[in-house]
């Protein structure tokens, strides 16, 4: 899910609850702030040498002790539209920083509506071998860099 499938949604349900479904089943309490909207950049390097970039949206989410509060749709929009200046475009991935005993970032799955109100569910990020080719990986199976170029 993107940023754009995030406003659209809250523009289409002014005034409804937001919950965040981690994925394990469990929900963020309801009463969580967000108290960043970051433009990430990441320029990196492959295990192949190939330079890349990824570009996200990442909504910082916290607890207080504050249990009273809750954000609901139209307050999670205007807080978004304060970070929009940040993005040259709106489709970059979404995804919720969020500490658990650990700091943790999770990709939004999906985000949709249900009688309670919007949820965004989360996923989980993996790491991939990004050159399979140079490390002779097959991706269908589990293995370890072998490839003379591989990892170097």
């Amino acid at each position: 899910m993107n940023l754009q499938n995030l406003l659209a949604l809250l523009e289409n349900h002014p005034d409804e609850s937001v919950a965040i479904r981690l994925p394990d089943g469990n929900h963020v309490p309801a009463h969580f702030h967000v108290t960043e909207v970051g433009h990430v950049q990441k320029r990196f390097v492959d295990c192949g040498g190939t330079l890349r970039s990824a570009t996200s949206c990442v909504l910082q989410v916290w607890v207080a002790n504050d249990t009273e509060h809750r954000l609901n749709t139209t307050k999670l929009s205007k807080i978004l539209d304060k970070g929009l200046g940040l993005f040259d475009h709106r489709d970059v991935p979404l995804e919720i920083e969020y500490e658990q005993g650990v700091v943790s970032q999770y990709p939004v799955g999906t985000i949709h509506a249900e009688p309670n109100g919007i949820v965004l569910d989360l996923t989980h990020k993996h790491t991939a071998c990004l050159a399979p080719d140079k490390c002779r990986i097959d991706l269908n199976v589990m293995s370890s860099c072998s490839g003379p170029d591989c990892c170097s």
